[in-house]
């Protein structure tokens, strides 16, 4: 009996050590990239496939798409653990470079001038090391691109059945214009555990010069998710505001897209998850506006952008709601708007387009 309670004690003793080892391991593992950090910028594709004479001019239409590609996972029946479903991984190698092949072949066909991608791994466990940029890249061509990183994780064991792993992702900028100035800007996050779990929040912006002597700002994002605190929440929005205030002031052009984890339609479902809140409108500042207002009223927009991954996708059943979209300077004039609707065939998110000419009234 000795012996057996002994060994039991030696067991729990292994189990604590380890517990520890581990919780010592992602405390200094995990890390945040400086803020205000000047990102690398390239090109895609050969020589040829880039118009070195592309200019970007007032009263000329242009289009621009956002599109959240879920780490080339999220095929029609994948669920998410995170949201209440069973997967962590994508379901295979195979499928992520298909997956991945066929949506960098979509965004190409729509022919835009400028692209904001969320969600794009370059080395993760869930997506079987696959460098899903590098495989974008086959496909979309002649842009002028940069890589900001959001999320560099320690290794997850969880859920147990099949652990997140270690992952890099982030968002990725394409314009058909030069961008003579890309900087990453770290926002605000929780210092909570759930920062492990949770992505190093930032976003990007690209200035691209235009020929009446401004500047065209992109700013590519991916906010934090009501999982977060409201005063993380609101910290990330009162940052990127204050730099979109300031290129608007200095009389340059702003249009911000991405994931914005809240409802951007006005009014949320009544059956609405506690992560599908409305964004909350009051806080845009003058001078800028929600851009599916702008085109035409939110109410000829029915496809919603984003479904629920806690299940498989049913449609009809699955709850679906509109997380992604622009915000955009008022001197900026809104021609179109559009949410493609692929039937979330390979992302939990649909892309959403954007038509639109720079009109600066003076």
């Amino acid at each position: 009996m000795k012996k057996i309670v002994k060994g039991i004690g030696i067991f729990l003793a292994v189990i604590v050590v380890a517990l520890f080892a581990y919780a010592g391991y992602l405390l200094l593992g995990f890390h945040r990239l400086p803020d205000n950090l000047t990102l690398e910028v390239s090109r895609s594709g050969s020589a040829e496939t880039f118009d070195e004479e592309f200019a970007v001019e007032t009263d000329k239409p242009y289009k621009i798409v956002t599109y959240n590609i879920g780490f080339g996972a999220y095929l029609p029946d994948f669920s998410f653990f995170m949201d209440g479903g069973k997967s962590s991984w994508a379901k295979s190698e195979e499928s992520v470079y298909a997956n991945v092949s066929a949506m960098g072949q979509m965004v190409d066909e729509l022919e835009a001038d400028f692209i904001f991608l969320q969600e794009v791994d370059r080395d993760g466990t869930r997506s079987y090391h696959v460098d899903e940029l590098e495989v974008l890249n086959r496909f979309i061509e002649g842009y002028e691109y940069h890589f900001a990183q959001n999320y560099d994780s320690p290794y997850l064991f969880f859920p147990p059945w099949e652990p997140h792993g270690t992952n890099v992702a982030g968002l990725v900028t394409y314009s058909k214009g030069q961008i003579q100035e890309a900087v990453r800007r770290s926002l605000p996050i929780s210092e909570s555990l759930t920062k492990f779990m949770d992505l190093d929040r930032c976003y990007s912006i690209s200035r691209i010069p235009t020929e009446d002597g401004r500047f065209l700002c992109l700013y590519n994002v991916h906010l934090a998710a009501y999982g977060s605190s409201a005063e993380v929440r609101e910290g990330q929005l009162a940052m990127l505001y204050a730099d979109m205030q300031a290129d608007y002031d200095k009389g340059n052009y702003v249009i911000c897209g991405g994931d914005y984890n809240h409802n951007v339609k006005e009014e949320s479902p009544a059956d609405a998850p506690e992560w599908a809140h409305t964004f909350p409108r009051e806080t845009i500042p003058e001078g800028f506006g929600m851009a599916i207002n702008d085109a035409a009223g939110e109410e000829d927009i029915a496809h919603n952008s984003c479904r629920s991954a806690n299940e498989p996708y049913q449609e009809g059943h699955t709850f679906t709601i509109t997380l992604d979209g622009f915000i955009v300077s008022d001197n900026v004039k809104v021609t179109d708007y559009t949410h493609l609707d692929l039937g979330y065939s390979y992302s939990d998110h649909d892309p959403v387009v954007m038509e639109f000419v720079l009109d600066l009234q003076e």
